[in-house]
């Protein structure tokens, strides 16, 4: 988790220089030093170990329902003000490292923001389940590197989740994205049957 926000602004840096710097040559010779020395460390099987018949020679699994970004640079991060069954808000902030236009966040983004928050919110309350469909309609152009807030409303019915969640600035709705789910506990799904990490090796 430490690693994932030092990362994430580390490309953000790299993205913004604009001409050679030995500082960057040393960081690519110490890059693929690390990767040398962690390489052997990791498991053979780069399949995720999951359910009773997993094994030791597999990748561990990381739940994927909480919080992503909080490990994944690859993930943005949020904060949930209020979450319950029905409501929740909050508010997110996108690095450089996720601009499309000049200045603005990549719409595809923004639908990965939009999955994240609304499965969050049915995770918390252990009513997740397989995604149907998720649309996204956009309003006006996202920035980046401006703190917004979201909002997402939530309802069941017959086993069938509608989430509807608006992304805004200053109270003016810049895009929504509305997801539909099939509910159900998430005992009952199999990416939930975790693997246990292995033994740390001497």
């Amino acid at each position: 988790m430490a690693a994932a926000g030092a990362i994430r602004r580390l490309t953000g840096l790299l993205l913004s220089l604009e001409h050679e710097h030995p500082e960057v040559d040393a960081m690519l010779a110490q890059i693929a030093e690390w990767e040398r020395e962690l390489a052997p460390l990791a498991p053979p099987d780069p399949t995720p170990r999951i359910g009773p018949s997993s094994t030791d020679g597999q990748r561990v699994y990381l739940d994927h329902a909480f919080d992503i970004g909080a490990y994944n640079p690859c993930f943005p991060e949020y904060t949930f003000d209020h979450l319950d069954e029905e409501t929740a808000s909050g508010r997110v902030s996108f690095p450089v490292v996720f601009e499309g236009p000049p200045g603005l966040v990549n719409g595809g983004f923004l639908a990965v923001f939009f999955d994240c928050v609304t499965q969050h919110q049915s995770c918390a309350i252990g009513r997740t389940g397989r995604t149907r469909s998720l649309t996204v309609t956009f309003r006006r152009p996202t920035p980046i590197l401006t703190e917004l807030e979201f909002d997402v409303t939530r309802t069941e019915s017959d086993g069938r989740v509608t989430s509807t969640a608006r992304l805004l600035k200053d109270g003016e709705v810049l895009c929504v994205g509305e997801f539909h789910t099939s509910a159900s506990s998430p005992e009952k799904l199999s990416v939930f049957e975790f693997g246990r990490r292995r033994p740390e090796r001497p």
